[in-house]
């Protein structure tokens, strides 16, 4: 999953982006990279497993309540924690 992510980075973002522009210093790549996973994360059609064309924000929120019951974690607070990380709140 991570190596199909790191290949989809680089041919929708680097490729793409490198022939529009060149980023003159790191924090000007961190960002335009920050705004394209924003993108990838929340704007996206996705056609993995269970997405079935919506967003990865669209299949967490629908798929929450089915990892709770599954969550080997002891308590909600860890699951909410763990919920938080994700949604980058």
């Amino acid at each position: 999953m991570c190596g199909r992510f790191h290949r989809t980075v680089r041919e929708e973002f680097y490729v793409v982006t490198s022939r529009k522009k060149i980023d003159q210093d790191l924090e000007s790549l961190q960002s335009d990279l920050d705004q394209w996973i924003a993108y990838y994360n929340e704007q996206r059609p996705h056609s993995g497993r269970y997405c079935f064309g919506k967003t990865l924000m669209q299949a967490f929120a629908d798929s929450l309540n089915l990892a709770k019951q599954k969550s080997p974690m002891k308590s909600d607070r860890q699951l909410k924690f763990l919920t938080l990380i994700l949604l980058k709140i």
